[in-house]
């Protein structure tokens, strides 16, 4: 059996999806066509197209929009050519990517896109696991981006898709190779570094030049297509996120009864960084859930969660037991479930504690509105000083009052980011 899975996962489909796909939307007196061709990438020689779908035995095919477009009242979907994920070039694939691979680099552009957008001219790095990221960070250099955005989970970064918003440099590039990872995504490499990151053999090595690219169309419209079990097709247009800066967000009020609550003071500069960035991480984790972020590094993800104070405890477990992975791989070279002497282990755990999982000071991120006050309370008792959330619960004044009595300060973005 194990033989067997080991086989299935070298295994390449020869998919028999056609070159080209047209899909038309019929109006009453028009028809706007968006017709599509297949990518392909030359790997030793051999023109490929995906590996497979999500798992072995899925055959699957990437397209790409090269003509045509929709007009839904005042908005018009992305024309054809603005292309990213579909026109990467591999500059070395021990393995070509298979859907997952394509999908993780497709999220982690998606947020970082949104970080250009609003928080412009800062390097900035997304590693993405099955669709979501395990850490994000911004940081003064791409290399010390990478680093955090590695140890913001350092277990779950294992085997994950990195994708940078600058070029990888020489000390990025040893930093990548030190690790496991599936695929590396960037602008552009600097002389020297595709030779480090092929230490790794089946490493992705991704070139993207368009990523410049990425600060437009992270507002622009396009038609999200999903399938349903029995071949019906869901089609909507994708979320465009309302939010260009700290200064579209609100700080948090609410009427009630005739009483409007209010929150008592505004945030600082770094708190209301830490929010924005958390809120734009948010758009790339699937929902239900809730982050806390500090020094714009990612520091807890409850994600997918059916009830939001259980994404919240989960999202403080993490903060915690991620925390002390940190400690543990920076003082002795392992994560803390490896640790062998109980007194390394008992010192680590205290110092955890004290610091309750790094989220004294950090920022609490939900991606809907609080229905009430319990799911805010987790953040409050840890320390949390900051919150940003849509708002519109008929317990926001609740939710205010919690804020408020602890001293953090809350802010409304006014629309929801839940990604299914």
């Amino acid at each position: 059996m194990s033989n067997n899975l080991k086989r299935a996962y070298r295994t390449i489909m020869d998919d028999h999806f056609p070159e080209r796909m047209e899909i038309s939307f019929v109006f009453e007196d028009t028809r706007s066509t968006m017709i599509y061709e297949k990518v392909t990438w030359v790997v030793d020689g051999v023109r490929k197209g995906l590996r497979y779908g999500e798992n072995p035995g899925q055959e699957a095919a990437l397209y790409k929009l090269i003509n045509g477009n929709l007009v839904l009242g005042d908005v018009r979907t992305i024309a054809p050519g603005r292309h990213l994920v579909s026109e990467a070039e591999l500059l070395q694939s021990g393995k070509h990517p298979g859907k997952i691979n394509l999908t993780d680099a497709d999220n982690a552009l998606n947020i970082l896109g949104g970080i250009g957008r609003c928080m412009p001219d800062r390097p900035a790095v997304a590693i993405m696991k099955h669709n979501c990221p395990s850490g994000v960070a911004i940081s003064g250099t791409i290399a010390d981006a990478y680093v955090k955005a590695d140890m913001a989970d350092h277990l779950a970064a294992f085997g994950g898709c990195v994708a940078l918003n600058r070029p990888v440099d020489l000390p990025t590039a040893e930093a990548i190779a030190e690790r496991y990872a599936e695929v590396v995504v960037a602008p552009a490499y600097e002389e020297g570094t595709i030779a480090i990151l092929a230490r790794r053999q089946n490493l992705r090595i991704m070139r993207i030049q368009s990523i410049s690219r990425l600060e437009t169309l992270s507002a622009s419209r396009f038609v999200d297509f999903t399938s349903l079990i029995d071949g019906s097709v869901v089609a909507q247009l994708s979320y465009a996120p309302e939010i260009q800066g700290t200064g579209d967000i609100a700080p948090a009020e609410s009427v009630h009864d005739g009483q409007i609550s209010r929150i008592d003071r505004a945030p600082t500069e770094q708190e209301a960084d830490d929010m924005l960035f958390g809120w734009l991480v948010a758009a790339g984790v699937v929902s239900n859930s809730i982050l806390f972020v500090k020094d714009l590094v990612t520091v807890g993800i409850g994600a997918g969660e059916q009830d939001r104070v259980g994404a919240a405890r989960i999202a403080r477990d993490k903060a915690y037991r991620k925390m002390a992975d940190r400690l543990a791989f920076r003082r002795h070279g392992v994560v803390f479930d490896a640790l062998e002497e109980e007194s390394v282990r008992r010192e680590i755990q205290e110092e955890v504690t004290v610091e309750h999982g790094g989220l004294i000071g950090a920022a609490m991120v939900s991606d809907g509105f609080f229905p009430f006050r319990d799911g805010v309370e987790v953040g409050l008792r840890e320390g949390i000083t900051a919150v940003i959330q849509p708002g519109g619960s008929l317990n926001d004044h609740d939710v205010i009052e919690a804020c408020n009595e602890s001293g953090a300060t809350m802010v409304f973005t006014g629309q929801r980011s839940f990604r299914h």
